[in-house]
């Protein structure tokens, strides 16, 4: 597999470091977090309670598995390969945070048609990834911010979730909107140790959205 004609591949010592660590400590974050958010799980709980959590506990652990090995593996066809799986899992991502919050908003419709909608978008944005990769890499960013955003369309859904969700999912999404600033910045010095410290912080504002959406569901 060639390599791809556009992005930033080649980084110093002290940057792969920086990007390492960011990475490790997802990592480990992320499985203490996963680990939290399943042991705040209802006791006997029911499908709207079990499967929406460990959608987005796999989302999670995937993106950063995933990214870590793609953009620690040194360049040789395998990260190629790797490049796919790590821009097609950021669709995983997103349409897995979108999940058990679209579910806690109970059965209206509009909720549901985004839920079909998220996926739907998302499914496409991961085969093209997988399937044609490196074609339309500037592309799926916007793919990436639209499918992001469009919970914007239920306003008034949202604003009934509870106020420390609202404030989680604002920083969330304005973090990584700003660290797509870092991540095209490619003659930026430590650029992609700084974009992945934003993603890694605002999944963390994410994640505590979530994790507040399920712990109102076993207190309830």
């Amino acid at each position: 597999m060639h390599r791809p004609a556009t992005g930033r591949f080649e980084y110093d010592r002290a940057e792969l470091w920086a990007d390492g660590v960011v990475h490790g400590l997802g990592i480990a974050l992320g499985l203490a977090a996963v680990a939290v958010l399943v042991a705040a799980i209802p006791p006997d709980p029911s499908a709207s309670d079990l499967i929406p959590s460990l959608i987005y506990s796999v989302a999670v652990m995937a993106v950063l598995v995933i990214s870590a090995a793609y953009n620690l593996w040194p360049i040789t066809p395998v990260k190629w390969w790797l490049r796919r799986f790590d821009h097609a899992a950021i669709f995983v991502l997103i349409a897995g945070t979108y999940t058990p919050l679209l579910v806690r908003m109970g059965s209206a419709l509009a909720p549901q048609i985004l839920m079909v909608i998220v996926w739907a978008a998302s499914t496409v944005g991961i085969v093209l990834k997988i399937a044609l990769p490196g074609r339309f890499d500037r592309l799926s960013i916007g793919l990436y911010l639209l499918i992001g955003w469009s919970g914007v369309v239920l306003w008034d859904h949202v604003l009934a979730l509870p106020t420390a969700t609202l404030w989680l999912l604002g920083a969330g999404a304005v973090l990584y909107t700003a660290g797509v600033i870092f991540h095209v910045w490619d003659s930026l010095r430590f650029q992609n140790a700084i974009w992945h410290a934003f993603v890694l912080v605002a999944t963390a504002c994410h994640y505590g959205a979530v994790f507040c959406s399920v712990a109102i569901a076993k207190s309830a």
